[in-house]
């Protein structure tokens, strides 16, 4: 006859968001909070100032602000007079590099803004970003022709661009302010998927997506931009100084395709 199964060896449930590396298991008599994490899956590529090496079972990328109002026609930039073309530059390679990442089990997490109707959460400083004369289209108002409210959450305007799939078991995340984890659950989820490695994209290299990463250096997590991933209307000028101070200071500096070539 065979032995009955002890509560500690009997099969159990995992308790965990979904992806998360780190997980409860459960029965009705017993809780298992030491089940292992996966083991690594060490990953090099070349970078700069050096080369390095993550573990793709740890790392996730985000992907800042590719938005129609910040990236295509008719959005806000365009509105102003601004020239959106140069953040379109990050379709491309997103396009080829985002499939990868996926298949590799690497999350990608879209942050964009993404603000209330009613923009109880801005400040007069915010709000003076987007309207620094008092009048015009800023934060909430309609564009004209289509209408849509510059970067409200669920309008064309804060939408991704149409070029950039988003996919099911993607995840995303609201801010509302320039770096991605001012006042937004976006350290909570990362460190509940157990990352320690953060690859970053998206628009504009010199604002959302530099503070969002020092933001994550700050808070302990290995920075890795993806430079032909990101993109700004600002003046070369402002890349060049962006690239040399997350090198000498916040991070790592990759390209597309070198992380394509060890992922693959």
């Amino acid at each position: 006859m065979s032995k009955p199964k002890s509560a500690k060896t009997a099969k159990l449930k995992p308790l965990s968001a979904p992806g998360a590396y780190y997980a409860w298991g459960a029965s009705a008599s017993h809780i298992d909070m030491a089940t292992p994490a996966p083991a690594p899956r060490p990953v090099t590529v070349k970078a700069e100032p050096q080369t390095i090496t993550f573990d793709a079972k740890r790392t996730a990328m985000i992907v800042i602000d590719m938005q129609n109002d910040f990236c295509a026609p008719g959005g806000w930039v365009d509105h102003i007079g601004g020239d959106y073309r140069p953040d379109r530059a990050p379709i491309k390679p997103l396009q080829k590099l985002l499939p990868v990442l996926r298949k590799a089990g690497i999350p990608v997490i879209w942050v964009n803004w993404g603000n209330r109707p009613d923009l109880a959460n801005m400040p007069p400083n915010q709000i003076h970003l987007y309207k620094n004369s008092g009048s015009g289209v800023g934060l909430g108002d309609p564009l004209p022709g289509s209408g849509a409210r510059v970067l409200e959450k669920d309008s064309w305007a804060a939408a991704v661009v149409d070029e950039l799939e988003q996919m099911p078991e993607d995840i995303k995340v609201d801010k509302y302010r320039i770096s991605g984890f001012w006042d937004t659950p976006l350290d909570s989820i990362l460190r509940n998927l157990g990352i320690r490695t953060v690859l970053f994209s998206g628009v504009n290299t010199d604002q959302c997506v530099l503070h969002s990463l020092t933001d994550a250096n700050f808070l302990g997590y290995g920075c890795v931009m993806v430079e032909d991933c990101c993109a700004t209307s600002s003046p070369a000028f402002c890349t060049e100084a962006t690239v040399w101070n997350v090198k000498k200071c916040f991070g790592f500096v990759t390209k597309s395709a070198p992380l394509i070539k060890a992922l693959t």
